[in-house]
């Protein structure tokens, strides 16, 4: 599996809004993409499950029982909901590591290439689950990740328990609930009825966050 985030990604997470990266970023850049696509071990893990309960500020599912008016505004109209697990492997903290010992840019650059690459490999795998969605008659919601907006970071502990990240993608967490490798997602996805008269949304889009219009990284 190839993945190659379009080079925008990589400079809005570098902080360029409306201009490009000048000749001093830019081949630091072209570097880091390469060296980095030599050291991608992207996995992931994604189990669906049925929606039992859904109010406005609640959701039950897989044994969970989950307050938050962002995630239930996320799976409005849904039946299911897909627990899901990405990562590029420890590979990318090596090099930022590596390089930020040597030189601040470059490790930048792999910060910004990692987070971009990333997300084209979620925007992958996503696609995958909502080709399988459509089989099954459903449309698919953005992903909507644990520490967005109301979303209990800590639901991160359920995501291992459920998926079992640490055996099926080498994810662990820290005692905070960060993720290590650093360059990994977790989210859930809602699965709708096409039949529902729901307008099927973009994967990894910021429409239905409860962040829109206030977040630095919106596209």
């Amino acid at each position: 599996m190839k993945i190659t985030p379009p080079r925008k990604e990589i400079e809005r997470y570098l902080g360029y809004r409306g201009f490009t990266a000048d000749d001093t970023v830019a081949p630091v850049i072209d570097e880091v993409v390469e060296e980095l696509g030599k050291n991608l071990q992207p996995k992931s893990v994604h189990k669906v499950f049925d929606i039992e309960k859904l109010t406005d500020k609640e959701i039950s599912f897989a044994g969970l029982n989950i307050g938050s008016e962002g995630l239930a505004k996320n799976l409005s109209g849904c039946d299911k909901v897909v627990m899901a697990a990405f990562t590029i492997g420890h590979g990318i903290d090596q090099l930022i590591r590596r390089y930020e010992k040597t030189n601040i840019l470059k490790a930048a650059c792999f910060q910004a290439a990692g987070a971009a690459f990333v997300e084209e490999y979620c925007d992958m795998v996503n696609e995958q689950i909502r080709c399988y969605a459509q089989a099954t008659g459903h449309g698919i919601k953005p992903r909507f990740s644990p520490g967005y907006g109301d979303l209990a970071l800590d639901l991160q502990k359920d995501f291992e328990r459920i998926l079992g990240m640490s055996k099926t993608c080498g994810i662990a967490l820290t005692d905070s609930c960060l993720m290590i490798p650093s360059k990994s997602v977790t989210a859930f996805i809602g699965m709708y009825p096409l039949d529902s008269g729901i307008p099927e949304s973009t994967c990894g889009s910021c429409e239905d966050c409860s962040l829109a219009g206030n977040c630095s990284f919106s596209k």
